[in-house]
């Protein structure tokens, strides 16, 4: 059996992001502004710092109006509400995205649930994600839609197929397990705590590795041509990113995979100006 395929993630990020574009301008001419994104980051975490700089860049790109608020992390929380209560107002602002992590005095639950849930392009939202619960329009979390939106546009067929998701957070774990299901595939979730993980990975024909550590996923974890997607952002010992899939040995089972970086990363951050260009649109 061939290596599997790359699902080249950034370049199908690209692709959006040009119909955005088309899409943006379309839509500023008859609309008379620009759809907006407020991005506040909190402190000086390096990854924050790298995060926020490449979706401000992206926002650019495409012709999304960005403002960038940057607070230190000794800011109290009432502050913090404070200005997403600002922003909610704000004509200006169709999308409103908190850097994560916070620092440990804020509750992220709490800002989160703040902000309106039109605005809310993240999909973090306890009613956003009741809605995708339930089966009802809403603004999708950006990593379970760039996961989708990747295996559509790569060809990979998702109905009667058996996908299984390693990982049950609330940002990509359950979410992309309720889209998977929507596009009828049978659904198993399991977790880093699932006894005999391998028997169930090894039955899925899409395999989700959202787990979050270093190259949990082997090949014998692996059914010979699954479609495997990695959505582990993680560091080696010698700093290098990898993923929660061990790459070179999984790749001679599978029959397509995503790389760490390139893959899952570009989608996520490319859903998430597709949710802001939503947002514009629903409020007019």
């Amino acid at each position: 059996m061939k290596r599997g395929n790359l699902i080249d993630g950034k370049g199908i990020a690209g692709q959006i992001k040009d119909e955005l574009k088309d899409e943006i301008q379309a839509w500023s001419a008859e609309s008379g502004r620009r759809p907006g994104l407020a991005v506040i980051l909190v402190g000086e975490d390096p990854a924050s710092r790298t995060y926020v700089r490449g979706k401000v860049q992206d926002c650019e790109q495409v012709g999304i109006y960005s403002r960038l608020i940057r607070k230190p992390d000794t800011i109290e929380e009432e502050e913090l509400l404070f200005e997403i209560h600002r922003l909610n107002e704000d004509p200006a602002m169709d999308g409103i995205l908190v850097q994560l992590p916070l620092p440990d005095h804020i509750s992220s639950d709490r800002i989160i649930s703040e902000i309106r849930p039109e605005k809310d392009v993240d999909g973090f939202h306890p009613i956003n994600a009741g809605r995708l619960s339930t089966g009802l329009k809403s603004l999708l979390p950006c990593t379970p839609h760039g996961i989708l939106q990747m295996l559509k546009r790569t060809g990979i067929s998702i109905a009667g197929k058996h996908a299984v998701v390693v990982g049950r957070s609330n940002i990509v774990g359950k979410p992309v397990s309720l889209l998977l299901q929507k596009e009828d595939a049978t659904v198993t979730m399991c977790h880093s705590r699932t006894q005999d993980l391998a028997h169930y990975t090894q039955q899925a024909d899409i395999l989700v590795a959202a787990v979050g550590r270093l190259q949990f996923i082997t090949a014998e974890h692996v059914k010979p041509g699954a479609v495997v997607i990695d959505v582990g952002m993680n560091r080696t010992p010698e700093g290098k990113l990898a993923g929660d899939v061990d790459f070179e040995s999984v790749r001679e089972q599978a029959s397509f995979i995503t790389p760490v970086p390139g893959g899952v990363g570009p989608m996520t951050r490319a859903m998430l100006l597709y949710n802001t260009v939503q947002s514009a649109k629903e409020r007019g």
